[in-house]
């Protein structure tokens, strides 16, 4: 089945793990052997001939570059220029995977009935095909100034989420507290302007339910799962859920394990003990559409290369292909063949054809 996934971080993983995902998962796992820079080496999940090999045919993609002020642990940037110039690099690998015929950037309605006509065609095999994405950025504050977003929507920004962790310049992410910046509001009303889709993942409960009051756009959250299965401010309470399903949002099921099973602790927990398999994220699905009475608000959007790997994933996931297992856990679950494939990608398909009509 075509499968899309609405979140991976594939040119983090090019620029700053210094993968080249051009190679298959077991040459990039075997060149990080013994490398402890990085928690997740040699244990990647993520790389695009994987992504052929599950019929994953488009992805939501990010850049992402946060600003760090001085009082900020975080790690980061000390200026959103810095910022800017990390996400141009992370731009500038995509248009080289352009460019060698590995991805196609997805834009419009048009770009995208092209790419789903392409992998539609069985004539070709997947490894002769491009692997579309849509350009997303997760976190803001490498946007120096609002009007750099029309800069971003000329080279193909198509999605924002304001904020990751901590306090931004936006928006206050994943353990922060508090409302959206002003700066934040002229920014919703840039997206607005320019039709950009507003990812509602990573924003506090403040500056969610701020956003929800001054965005009248298009809505998701890429990747995304629930409190009332793991309690976390990370997580989406049935409240926000019920906002987004009364929005036309279509939420992505997350495979980072410390968001799909209660207690994880991060470098200690293993998923095979902690019971963490892909019927978790069905878990988390299911309890979407119990609150949506339907099927029609969930998806996929894995993080699968969101600085983890097989340490911090569903234990019956040996590489990004395994999604392809997903339909049949659905099935198990009573899900209708319409609602597996909507799932799957008729979801975020019919978000975008909407979106982008």
């Amino acid at each position: 089945m075509f499968v899309i996934d609405a979140h991976l971080d594939l040119s983090m993983n090019a620029m700053e793990w210094n993968r080249n995902l051009r190679l298959p998962v077991n040459e990039i796992r075997a060149r990080e052997q013994g490398l402890t820079d990085k928690p997740d080496r040699a244990k990647g999940v993520v790389a695009l001939p994987e992504l052929r090999k599950g019929n994953i045919g488009l992805v939501v993609a990010t850049q992402i570059a946060r600003f760090v002020a001085p009082d900020n642990p975080l790690p980061g940037w000390f200026s959103p220029e810095q910022a800017w110039a990390q996400t141009q690099g992370q731009l500038a690998w995509y248009q080289a995977m352009e460019e060698a015929g590995e991805m196609v950037a997805i834009t419009d309605l048009a770009s995208l009935e092209r790419h789903l006509a392409l992998w539609n065609n069985s004539k070709k095999s997947n490894e002769q095909k491009p692997v579309g994405y849509i350009l997303s950025l997760e976190g803001a504050d490498s946007i120096v100034d609002t009007y750099y977003l029309q800069w971003a929507y000329e080279y193909g920004l198509r999605a924002v989420g304001p904020a990751h962790y901590g306090p931004g310049r936006y928006a206050q992410g994943t353990d922060a507290t508090g409302k959206m910046t002003p700066q934040g509001h002229e920014l919703l009303k840039e997206m607005e302007r320019l039709n950009i889709i507003l990812d509602a993942t990573h924003l506090c409960d403040d500056s969610f339910w701020d956003a929800m009051d001054h965005f009248n756009g298009h809505v998701w959250a890429s990747h995304n799962n629930c409190r009332a299965l793991v309690d976390h401010n990370r997580q989406f309470s049935d409240e926000q859920i019920k906002e987004l399903v009364a929005r036309n949002a279509v939420i992505g099921g997350a495979l980072d394990a410390w968001m799909m099973v209660p207690n994880w602790q991060r470098g200690v927990s293993d998923p095979k003990a902690m019971n963490c398999s892909l019927e978790v994220m069905v878990d988390h699905l299911d309890h979407i559409c119990q609150i949506a009475g339907n099927a029609l608000h969930i998806g996929i959007g894995s993080d699968l290369d969101g600085a983890f790997g097989k340490e911090q994933c569903p234990y019956d996931l040996e590489t990004i292909a395994d999604l392809q297992t997903v339909p049949a856990l659905l099935e198990k679950r009573g899900y209708s063949a319409a609602d597996i494939e909507n799932v799957m990608h008729g979801n975020w398909l019919r978000f975008l054809r909407n979106a982008w009509k």
